[in-house]
């Protein structure tokens, strides 16, 4: 899992529902912040691998996913990104919003955001 690049929690449990934290493309283990190589569609794909693991340690899994949002300082890098999440998803696929943003942290090209609904019964 990324370490959270700042004063937050990767993950909260509120009920049923686990909300993580926006993840980035960042490769995990570094020293100082390192994306993986490539433009949005690659960061965001490494970002799902993050997010995944975000999950994953809360208890939750991504066909539990009902919620997402994706940030992307560039709206010419939606149809790339659609790409990936197809990849990354199985239908049913969580309900998105997709949302321009001038500027992520870092330098991010891509950012996303997951709930997911997770009985603890």
């Amino acid at each position: 899992m990324s370490t959270p690049v700042g004063p937050y929690s990767p993950w909260r449990r509120a009920g049923d529902l686990v909300v993580i934290s926006g993840q980035l493309g960042l490769l995990p283990g570094q020293a100082s912040p390192t994306f993986v190589d490539g433009g949005a569609a690659d960061q965001l794909r490494q970002a799902l691998v993050n997010a995944r693991a975000v999950l994953s340690e809360a208890g939750a899994t991504f066909d539990q996913v009902v919620k997402a949002t994706l940030f992307l300082v560039d709206m010419d890098d939606f149809a790339s990104c659609n790409e990936v999440w197809v990849e990354a998803f199985n239908a049913p696929r969580p309900t998105r919003s997709a949302i321009a943003v001038a500027q992520l942290p870092f330098g991010a090209r891509a950012e996303v955001e997951l709930w997911a609904y997770a009985p603890t019964n």
